[in-house]
């Protein structure tokens, strides 16, 4: 295997991890610990709900992803993803996020070394693919950290999301 693709096989096999393996299931684990009540609470007017946050995160995926990549006809509306008061069951917010991830885990999955490079309109921006799946990835563990920190505040637990893991090691 050259190079070049040696460095896009590391790099798409570390995107999915990120998305699929990592924040994915984190968001499940949250959302599986609250409430539909404790989805959709705010704290005030200018913070959002988790409730928020995944339609936030199935809107992004679907965009960046399934449309700039992939080529499905891109109608997002953003500002609904905020707007919105639920309650939408739980069920149906992570029906949602999983069928857009898992067209997206797709399109990830078939990128081809020279595609990383090429240029692409989104959301008003001129990106590379690489720089939209950095930013993809970036933004979807943002939000999965800031889910993870309101389920952990409003239920006062522990996620164990490294419990089996020794994070002392220095190996």
């Amino acid at each position: 295997m050259d190079e070049s693709r040696e460095i896009h096989t590391e790099f798409i096999k570390e995107t999915r991890r990120r998305l699929f393996a990592e924040s994915l299931p984190r968001l499940h684990k949250c959302l599986s610990e609250l409430t539909e009540e404790e989805i959709w609470e705010r704290p005030n007017e200018n913070s959002n709900s988790v409730g928020n946050l995944i339609l936030h995160l199935t809107g992004n995926i679907n965009q960046w992803i399934v449309s700039t990549l992939g080529g499905e006809e891109d109608t997002r509306q953003r500002q609904t993803e905020f707007d919105e008061q639920g309650p939408i069951p739980t069920a149906v917010l992570l029906a949602d996020l999983d069928g857009v991830m898992k067209k997206a885990d797709a399109i990830i999955s078939k990128l081809e070394p020279a595609e990383l490079i090429q240029s692409k309109s989104v959301q008003g921006y001129k990106e590379t693919v690489l720089a939209i799946l950095i930013h993809v990835t970036e933004h979807f563990s943002y939000h999965t950290g800031q889910v993870s920190y309101i389920a952990k505040a409003q239920k006062n637990l522990d996620l164990n999301y490294y419990k089996d893991e020794d994070l002392d090691s220095t190996e």
